[in-house]
């Protein structure tokens, strides 16, 4: 039997990194699966309330109140099936120009309705003008939701989400922040959090998480964009993951980037 040779096992590599890739993304899809199917349910409650209320009264300012309200539930629900379709399709390695601001807005669409079920209250701090990297938009959506969901299993009973935006144009980088309220993680923790396989939780009661995967793969995704993933966390106040990625075109080349170790 011919031995395989160094390039069919490096396209074999290739391969498996993005079927796992893949199956991370289908385990974010299930986390969310539940709360947003929720939320359709609101809306639609909203939709058909309203229908009835239009055709109860005949009036024009009751019928026009029923259709705004109409309309704009159905706008919501266009907004959330659009996002969950664009980061289900984004399969493709391709990189491009793209604002972080608005990158993360559709994120937050996505994982509103889920933090609102679990308590979690939301605190956005985003930049009043695009920040604009060269990224994979469904690579770093994948690494944002994986972070968001992460931080919101580690507060149990509820607690804050802090998302921040920011244009280093000193460091040439755009910068995003996922910080939560929850227990921390210990020193001897936080040294293995990115390791493959290495994770401190059971899978939760959709049989989400648990599989140390998600830290790891966000790091290498990261790293791959020539950015830096970092973490901050002390226990008992919480833990704040930093996003570092280089700024795209003109923005990029009027900085001198800094390199910086890890806080890992």
């Amino acid at each position: 039997m011919t031995a395989p040779n160094v390039h069919d096992l490096e396209q074999k590599i290739v391969e498996l990194q993005q079927q796992l890739r893949d199956a991370q993304k289908m385990s974010t899809v299930g986390a969310l699966a539940s709360s947003m199917t929720h939320e359709f349910n609101n809306i639609l409650t909203t939709i058909i309330n309203y229908a009835k209320l239009g055709l109860r009264h005949k009036d024009a300012a009751t019928r026009e109140k029923a259709f705004d309200k109409i309309l704009a539930a159905g706008q919501r629900a266009s907004k959330i099936t659009t996002g969950m379709l664009s980061y289900a399709r984004r399969g493709s390695d391709r990189r491009e120009p793209t604002d972080l601001v608005a990158l993360v807005q559709e994120v937050l669409i996505l994982v509103a309705k889920d933090l609102q079920v679990h308590r979690v209250r939301l605190e956005t701090n985003l930049e009043g003008q695009p920040v604009i990297a060269e990224v994979n938009a469904g690579q770093i959506q994948q690494v944002l939701l994986n972070l968001i969901i992460n931080a919101r299993q580690a507060m149990e009973g509820g607690g804050q989400l802090g998302v921040r935006v920011k244009f280093n144009r000193e460091a040439g980088v755009g910068e995003i922040s996922v910080r939560d309220s929850g227990s921390g993680i210990p020193p001897e923790t936080l040294r293995k959090i990115f390791d493959p396989y290495f994770t401190t939780k059971k899978a939760d009661s959709q049989g989400q998480g648990g599989t140390g995967l998600g830290l790891s793969m966000a790091r290498e995704v990261i790293e791959a964009h020539q950015g830096r993933i970092r973490v901050e966390s002390a226990v008992g106040e919480g833990t704040t993951f930093t996003l570092k990625l280089p700024l795209a075109g003109s923005a990029a080349r009027s900085t001198k980037p800094r390199v910086e170790p890890a806080k890992v």
